[in-house]
């Protein structure tokens, strides 16, 4: 079954005020569950107006981020169409389930490319969401944790080496695009230097799980 889980985009204005957003002005964000659907509602506020704020359900999830006004879309030339962010961008948008795996690990691929800011993770009855939110942008990615099991690492990873370039066989290797995600374990002290891809993955699973928010 689809998970209503798309991407929210920063508000120009202060959901309670209406007063306009500054560029570099400190704001606070927040998702509420959506009455009208079992998704996911994102609402911007001024810090003023988040703390005067009276008769709104708890958010699901809220954070403080610093508002930039939308960039200039790039033009169609300079969009590689197979780069990991147009990639979850529209697996995210479709929302297969059995793209679920591959979400994840370009988030996470994202995340240390500096592109994504995870804010915050809240457990539901299905999982773990892990909220991330685009560094320039302010859009913000709900993605769920699949608890990619080790054994299933290396089938998962060339599911996203397939789906960045399909023209690569199982032997040839996107490294650019996945190197983020294997200098994962080697970021983690307690971890040795992996002797093989699959050790490498591992160290990715396990150091995600235990990350803190930023």
């Amino acid at each position: 079954m689809k998970e209503p889980w798309s991407i929210k985009s920063r508000a120009r204005e202060c959901a309670e005020s209406g007063d306009a957003f500054q560029s570099g002005q400190k704001i606070r964000a927040a998702i509420f569950p959506d009455p009208e659907s079992s998704g996911y509602l994102r609402k911007d506020y001024t810090i003023e107006a988040w703390e005067n704020r009276k008769g709104e359900e708890d958010p699901f999830s809220c954070w403080l981020t610093t508002y930039e006004p939308p960039v200039t879309e790039e033009k169609a030339e300079d969009v590689v169409d197979d780069d990991p962010e147009t990639l979850l961008k529209r697996l995210v948008d479709e929302e297969e389930e059995h793209t679920e795996n591959a979400r994840y690990i370009l988030a996470v691929m994202l995340e240390r490319k500096k592109l994504l800011r995870e804010t915050d993770t809240q457990e539901i009855p299905s999982g773990i969401l892990r909220i991330y939110e685009h560094r320039k942008s302010g859009d913000v990615y709900i993605i769920k944790d699949p608890q990619i099991a080790l054994t299933d690492v290396d089938r998962v990873q060339e599911e996203v080496r397939q789906l960045l370039d399909p023209s690569t066989t199982v032997a040839e290797e996107t490294s650019e695009n996945l190197e983020p995600i294997e200098e994962l374990s080697k970021e983690n002290p307690a971890n040795s230097q992996p002797s093989s891809k699959n050790e490498e993955a591992e160290g990715v699973l396990e150091t995600k799980n235990t990350d803190e928010v930023e």
